[in-house]
C-alpha cells in the first residue's frame, strides 16, 4: 500500500491536470470559430449510415416525406423535409407512390405540395430543431410522427436544417440561422401560400432561440401566427452557459458558480448571445394576437427547467406597461396555476382574448424525448383552435 502522502500527491496532480485542461478549454472557447462549433455541434450527427433523402429508413411511408431545398436571401441552400399527415397520405397513397423518391428538384410539382397549398383548411407546423445532427436526428423523426400520425389529417410539417447542418450549405451564426428560419417561413407564406394564421412555429432547445428570433422579425412586419411553441428553451446563451451541461454530463461554466464575476467575464466572450427572453417580450409587445406555449421537463439534465420559467416571466411581464414587481407577478401567476402532481404544473397568463401565454412544466420527458410527448402535440392543436373546449381554457 502506497504511503498516504504519496496518495495525496497523486490526487493533487490529477486535480491540477484536470484544472489546467479545463482552463485551457475555456481559453480556447473564446475563439469565435471554435466556440460556434461547440455551441452548434453542426458537424456531429447520428445519421452517417443513413440517407436522409430516404425518409422511409426512419419509419415513414414511401414518399410521405418530400426532401427539397430552398434558398436564403444571402445565397445559402437550405435542406428541408415536408412531412405529410399520415391520414391525408392514406387518401392519396396510390398517386403519391407513383412520384419519384428522394430530394425533389421542384417541390411545387409534387402531390404533397399541392395538397398543402390548395386545401383551404391545411395547417403547417414549421419545426426548428436543436443543435447537432440533422432533421432526422434522434427523437426528431418520432416527434414528426407524433404530430402527423396522431392528429388532424391536415396538419403538415416543414422541418429544416440550418446552414452548416446536414446537407445545407454555409456555416452557422446567430444572424445566419435566423435568416434561414425567416426564409423557411417566407417559403411557406409566399410559395406554399399558407396564411400565417394557419402556421404554428415550433422550436426545441436551440430551436426555441431560433423561433424567438424568427417570430420577432415577423412581428416587426406586423405578421402574427396561429401559435408559437417553445420546448426546452432558455433565456439567453450567456445565461444558459452558467448552468448548461453537454449531453447532461459535461458542465461548461457551472463549476465556477462560486465565482460569478469570473462567469460574467467569460460569458462576455460569447459571440452569439441568443437573447430569447428579450425577443419574446418584444414579440408580445408588438403582436396583436399571440398564443405562446412554453413546455419543459423537470428531468431535463441539459437545460434546467427554470430557464423556461424565465421565458414565461419575460413574456407575461411584457403584457403590462412597465411590467410587474416579482411579488405581484408570483401572486398573479399562482392564481392561474394548476398543480399536476409530482412537481408538474400548468400556468396560464391571459392578458386578453388575443394574448395568452401558457407554461407547462412536465414531471418527465428529459431534454429531447419530450418532443414526442402528448403535451407538445396538444399545444399545436390548441394553437390551431382544434381543441374541443376552446383555446387555452383557464
Amino acid at each position: 500500500m502506497a504511503p498516504l502522502p504519496s496518495i495525496f500527491k497523486k490526487a493533487a496532480l490529477h486535480v491540477l491536470i484536470l484544472t489546467s485542461l479545463y482552463v485551457l478549454a475555456l481559453i480556447a472557447l473564446t475563439n469565435p470559430w471554435l466556440q460556434r462549433h461547440v455551441i452548434y455541434v453542426h458537424k456531429i450527427h447520428t445519421t452517417w449510415w443513413h440517407d436522409i433523402n430516404k425518409p422511409e429508413q426512419f419509419g415513414f411511408a414511401k414518399n410521405q416525406i418530400t426532401p427539397f431545398n430552398f434558398s436564403t436571401p444571402d445565397g445559402e441552400t437550405i435542406y428541408a423535409w415536408h412531412v405529410m399527415p399520415l391520414g391525408l397520405y392514406a387518401k392519396h397513397e396510390s398517386e403519391i407512390l407513383q412520384q419519384p423518391s428522394g430530394c425533389t428538384g421542384d417541390i411545387t410539382k409534387t402531390k404533397a405540395f399541392r395538397l398543402l397549398k390548395d386545401d383551404p383548411d391545411s395547417r403547417l407546423i414549421i419545426n426548428f430543431h436543436g443543435n447537432a445532427g440533422t432533421v432526422a436526428q434522434g427523437w426528431r423523426t418520432d416527434s414528426y410522427r407524433t404530430i402527423s400520425d396522431g392528429s388532424s389529417s391536415n396538419i403538415h410539417i416543414l422541418a429544416i436544417d440550418y446552414r452548416g447542418f446536414g446537407y445545407s450549405t454555409g456555416f452557422p451564426t446567430e444572424d445566419g440561422v435566423i435568416t434561414d428560419g425567416v426564409a423557411a417561413v417566407d417559403w411557406a407564406l409566399q410559395v406554399a401560400k399558407v396564411p400565417s394564421d394557419r402556421i404554428v412555429i415550433l422550436g426545441q432547445s436551440l430551436g426555441t432561440a431560433v423561433t424567438a428570433g424568427v417570430v420577432e422579425r415577423f412581428a416587426k412586419r406586423g405578421i402574427d401566427f396561429a401559435g408559437v411553441v417553445l420546448v426546452a428553451g432558455f433565456t439567453s446563451m450567456p445565461d444558459l452557459l452558467t448552468e448548461y451541461s453537454i449531453a447532461g454530463y459535461i458542465p461548461l461554466l457551472s463549476p465556477l458558480k462560486s465565482h460569478p464575476g469570473l462567469q460574467k467575464y467569460l460569458t462576455s466572450y460569447v459571440v452569439d448571445t441568443w437573447e430569447s427572453a428579450a425577443r419574446l417580450a418584444n414579440v408580445v409587445r408588438l403582436s396583436k394576437k399571440i398564443r405562446l406555449f412554453i413546455i419543459h421537463a423537470k428531468d431535463d439534465h441539459e437545460i434546467p427547467w427554470t430557464q423556461s420559467e424565465g421565458l414565461f416571466a419575460a413574456a407575461a411581464n411584457a403584457t403590462t406597461d412597465g411590467g410587474l414587481d416579482v411579488t405581484l407577478f408570483e401572486k398573479m401567476k399562482a392564481r392561474s396555476t394548476i398543480d399536476m402532481g409530482e412537481g408538474a404544473f400548468i400556468s396560464t397568463w391571459k392578458a386578453s382574448e388575443n394574448k395568452i401565454i401558457r407554461e407547462e412544466i412536465l414531471a418527465y420527458g428529459h431534454h429531447s424525448r419530450v418532443l414526442t410527448y402528448a403535451p407538445v402535440a396538444l399545444a399545436a392543436l390548441k394553437a390551431f383552435g382544434l381543441d374541443e373546449g376552446g383555446v387555452l381554457p383557464l
